[in-house]
């Protein structure tokens, strides 16, 4: 109870006296608790509970069967005269959207009359279907559907879908609920699914009921012993664990890029501490000089950390969960641009959230605070009573913690070039790290230097006060040090992150300038997706190529298919016209029309950039695919940059690829408009061409453009934890300035009381808190450089294997660093205000 008391008396209470700078404290850590805790919100949504839209309906099937392009219907009827207890059921999978709303959902093809007959046994995935007896008479229809409840449709009811480039218009003949780890879907007879959408003679998987307690292993090697070479059997759900491993580095590095705002509350949390114990250094001298042990000071200086991270994180929860709505969206549109199309689940604030939380803002202040905590506790009485002992010692190990940051700085270097251990960039972390923690140890020294060869300077510009500002700083180094150190920090981070971004969307530009040759591109309209490849009309490409100011078309077509149990992109485009391809960049240095030869015709390939860092494949090297019913190898002729998508990227000649897939739609088409013709006539006459489908046409202009806009959104996420970064400095900034003021006030006192003007009090706090913000400005910008290099060249190259050319953004840099010294000023204006309004009299009368 004692113990309790002295902890009330001498930590406790005094922060009633001074609200502002503890309800600063509190916000600060608040504000980091929050985005961490937002940010594993939003991941648990976006994609650590990432469920493939296209196991919807998968019902209780053990295993799947699919082939790159799909696999042929003939395979279903080898299946079903199989000896073998086994149930099958046969799909077709897209996406289609509601040309109301927008809205684009998993269009699945099943096999009703077979799923009707398993309703009546309850094994169907619509053993709860409303209306069943009107589904079952309508099962012939072409246009029947049937939709989940959440699409808030009645039987009977007409729906206009967009299918690939097609305006359908169908009746909803039942509704299914979403429920049993269903989702939104709409659904067809697997023969009117095959005819929407032009795929007569194959399917997309079939599922597979194997029985009751029987081997999972023994049943997918028979099935694979009577399947054609490129057909795989694999478990149920394969694709999705395929996109959740996919989506972890993604998942990892944000995650991490939220730690910044809980680093810079440790750096403030340790300056609160410091600030407390130095002003509390004569009560600290009193209990030790009347017997508190050294235990008991710590428990107590601890205990009010602790108490800091409690109330931050109380604060943090609900703040969090307020920011995980917004983190969400902004991940969920990351994820369908780059990697895969999914929906987000719930939101869960859950018990272990909670925890998390306080784990978080509790365990982060205790460990940020136990230095100073465990400084003034091994203090003796003597020593504590005395004054000016910590800012001693701070000049005294000022040398050693110099030679410290240059050895942490070395290690950074020795990281930087370790390989990636499991496809995460550790060492590339640990590097980020030891250049952060070098920078906070070399910060003293900077300040130091700073302050002195400034000062002269200052007193000629902007008077006495300033020369009295910079060497308060350099002989409160400690103090001033930890806040250069935390604002520095974030200032580090949104260099780094800006430069980094920067030089992304600038090499993106230059890669766009190269890579799009052709005057107008054409795609079926329609939400995009990194694996959607909806498909045009048949025909319609040679009806735009018959057009008279047209000289010439190439078809492009894309899959979807799986290498090393990863998601790969194949596309194939025409090769055959003899022309030029534009600058597109390759590994090897040739030109775009030398290593486009090698491809015609032949069992070759080229692979982008990102494909090579995951399968670690090399140009000559020989890789083996399934394409349909088919095995086939295909060498590597070429690696090329791409920054179009994470995934990676397998390209080859169209002709090839129709040996194996004779799909002849295209997925897109790239169309070169006769030079005595205008692009925008062109377009006009493709508009008229294409009448009665649904298209998107494209200028050169247009997608670099579009492309452009999506590369903002999806780099929107980091800016918003940047912003909070600053936003957490900043107000550490304001709380250690009011609490300087206040530790200082027998100083600014005695200043007042020898004849100091109150606007030169003013002008002096003001000045500190500008050379704070300017200090932090360059040590943030030389330390954001180095983590820069980091980010570009190792976090970045291999998590996702893309190479980025540096660019400086000189227009953001400067906008940043003008806000943060600016708002850098503004935090000193309540402190300075404070100063002005102490009485002389009675704190000269206090001391």
């Amino acid at each position: 109870m004692a113990r309790l008391l002295l902890f009330y008396r001498l930590l406790v209470r005094p922060l009633f006296h001074e609200p502002v700078r503890a309800a600063l404290t509190v916000f600060a850590v608040a504000l980091g608790v929050a985005v961490v805790l937002a940010i594993d919100l939003a991941g648990n949504a976006a994609t650590g509970s990432f469920r493939s839209s296209m196991e919807t309906l998968a019902g209780d099937n053990d295993l799947e069967i699919t082939a790159p392009g799909g696999i042929p219907e003939s395979v279903m009827g080898t299946l079903a005269a199989l000896p073998y207890p086994l149930r099958f059921s046969p799909r077709i999978e897209d996406y289609a959207s509601i040309t109301e709303t927008k809205q684009s959902f998993p269009l699945i093809g099943l096999d009703l009359v077979a799923e009707a007959s398993a309703h009546a046994n309850s094994l169907s995935s619509f053993s709860n279907i409303s209306d069943s007896g009107n589904f079952v008479k309508h099962l012939g229809e072409n246009d029947a559907i049937l939709i989940s409840a959440s699409l808030r449709r009645k039987p009977g009811d007409q729906i206009s879908l967009l299918i690939n480039d097609q305006v359908v218009v169908c009746t909803v003949r039942g509704i299914f609920p979403d429920a049993s780890g269903n989702e939104s879907a709409i659904v067809m007879d697997i023969a009117s699914a095959q005819r929407a959408l032009n795929r007569f003679g194959r399917l997309d998987r079939i599922l597979v009921k194997i029985p009751p307690a029987s081997a999972l292993e023994e049943w997918q090697q028979r099935l694979r012993n009577v399947l054609p070479p490129g057909v795989d059997v694999q478990p149920q759900g394969t694709g999705t664990i395929e996109n959740r491993r996919m989506l972890a580095a993604f998942r990892w590095n944000l995650r991490l890029l939220s730690y910044i705002a809980i680093v810079v509350g440790a750096f403030l949390i340790y300056n609160t501490i410091s600030v407390s114990v130095v002003r509390r250094r004569a009560d600290i001298g009193v209990v030790r000089a009347l017997g508190a042990g050294r235990a008991t000071i710590l428990a107590a200086f601890v205990g009010e950390a602790a108490c800091f991270g409690l109330a931050g994180a109380a604060l943090g929860i609900p703040l969090g969960r307020f920011l995980a709505t917004g983190a969400v969206r902004l991940m969920s549109a990351t994820v369908q641009a780059l990697y895969v199309s999914s929906r987000p689940g719930p939101l869960a604030l859950d018990l272990s959230s909670v925890l998390y939380a306080f784990f978080i803002g509790v365990g982060v202040s205790v460990a940020s605070a136990y230095s100073p905590a465990r400084e003034a506790s091994q203090a003796s009485p003597v020593e504590a009573m005395a004054r000016g002992r910590r800012e001693y010692t701070a000049r005294v190990h000022m040398t050693r913690d110099l030679c410290l940051a240059l050895a942490l700085g070395v290690a950074a270097a020795l990281a930087s070039r370790a390989p990636a251990v499991g496809g995460k960039p550790v060492f590339g972390y640990f590097a980020a790290l030891f250049l952060v923690i070098s920078s906070a140890l070399a910060i003293p020294a900077f300040v130091d230097w700073s302050a002195s060869f400034l000062s002269s300077g200052l007193r000629r510009v902007l008077g006495v006060e300033a020369l009295l500002a910079s060497r308060s700083l350099a002989a409160s180094l400690r103090r001033t040090s930890v806040l250069v150190g935390a604002l520095s920090t974030a200032v580090a981070m949104m260099t780094a992150v800006g430069i980094m971004v920067g030089s992304f969307r600038e090499t993106v530009v230059l890669w766009m300038n190269g890579r799009l040759p052709a005057d107008l591109y054409i795609r079926p309209a329609g939400p995009e997706a990194a694996d959607r490849h909806p498909v045009l009309s048949l025909g319609l490409a040679e009806k735009i190529a018959a057009l008279p100011g047209v000289a010439e078309v190439d078809r492009l077509r894309a899959y979807e298919i799986t290498y090393e149990a990863l998601p790969v992109e194949l596309a194939a485009v025409d090769l055959g016209p003899l022309r030029s391809h534009g600058n597109a960049e390759f590994f090897s240095g040739r030109s775009a029309d030398k290593v486009l030869a090698e491809l015609r015709n032949a069992n070759a390939i080229l692979v982008s950039e990102p494909f090579t860092s995951k399968h670690h494949a090399r140009p000559g090297d020989s890789i083996t695919l399934s394409l349909g019913a088919a095995r086939e190898t295909f060498r590597i002729e070429d690696v090329y940059y791409e920054y179009g998508n994470e995934r990676g990227t397998i390209l080859m000649d169209r002709a090839v690829l129709m040996r194996y897939l004779p799909d002849p739609a295209p997925s897109n088409l790239a169309v070169y408009v006769s030079p005595s013709f205008s692009p925008e006539s062109v377009r006009a006459e493709i508009e008229q061409a294409a009448a009665g489908r649904r298209i998107l046409i494209f200028s050169n202009r247009d997608l670099r453009s579009e492309a452009v806009r999506i590369f903002d959104r999806t780099f929107a996420i980091t800016y918003a934890l940047e912003a909070v970064a600053i936003i957490v400095a900043v107000m550490g900034i304001a709380g250690a300035l009011l609490a300087l003021v206040i530790d200082r006030r027998r100083e600014l006192g005695l200043l007042r009381f020898l004849g100091a003007a109150a606007q030169q009090v003013r002008k002096l706090i003001l000045v500190e808190a500008g050379l704070l913000g300017l200090f932090a400005n360059f040590a943030g910008v030389g330390l954001g450089f180095a983590l820069s290099l980091v980010l570009i060249y190792v976090i970045n190259k291999q998590s996702f294997g893309w190479t980025i050319r540096f660019h400086w953004p000189i227009a953001v840099l400067l906008s940043g660093l003008s806000f943060v010294y600016a708002a850098t000023l503004l935090a000193g204006l309540y402190p300075a205000r404070v100063a002005v309004q102490l009485n002389p009299i009675e704190v000269i009368h206090e001391e």
